[in-house]
């Protein structure tokens, strides 16, 4: 790091601490030739995630899109603006784990969806309404059998599961 008063290029830390809610150091520096101290902030540079659209563009990941589209979704049920930024930030540290930096819309789509689905119907059904372009009535109608088809699967999984553990007694 070079002094920004005589631009000579050694000097040392005298303090470094979390800056920004712990996502930069800033360190204050001084200068070994002129003795004037500065400060310096390091941040993670985060490489961009670009998004691939249905057509082909490509775009960078923009998470004002996705929070207005989980928010709009969201309207008059009984999420909060709060949650929904959190899950917003689940997706967007899902992006940045990835290794890869590219990643089809769909897969952001499906990301939105999975944490909209445990949380509430209505909401999910929005969202899948407008990722998946339903044409009509039938759409809807197909996606909220599909709920009915996972709750029939839990309730024999749960029955299962009980006669499992009813067994695993008559046997011990």
């Amino acid at each position: 790091m070079n002094c920004p008063f005589c631009a000579w290029s050694d000097n040392r830390v005298l303090e470094s601490r979390l800056a920004e809610e712990g996502v930069s150091v800033r360190r204050r520096r001084e200068c070994k030739r002129c003795r004037r101290r500065f400060t310096t902030y390091e941040r993670i540079e985060f490489v961009p995630t670009i998004v691939i659209k249905r057509d082909g563009r490509r775009e960078n990941f923009d998470r004002t899109k996705v929070l207005r589209g989980m928010t709009i979704a969201c309207e008059k049920t009984d999420i909060s603006q709060s949650r929904i930024e959190q899950l917003v930030d689940d997706v967007e540290a899902e992006l940045q784990q990835r290794v890869s930096r590219e990643v089809n819309s769909y897969e952001i789509g499906d990301m939105v969806l999975g944490r909209l689905k445990p949380l509430n119907e209505v909401a999910y059904v929005r969202f899948a309404s407008v990722y998946r372009k339903f044409q009509g009535v039938a759409d809807f109608v197909g996606e909220l059998q599909k709920f009915e088809r996972v709750a029939e699967l839990d309730t024999l999984k749960a029955r299962l599961e009980r006669i499992a553990a009813n067994m695993d007694e008559d046997f011990q």
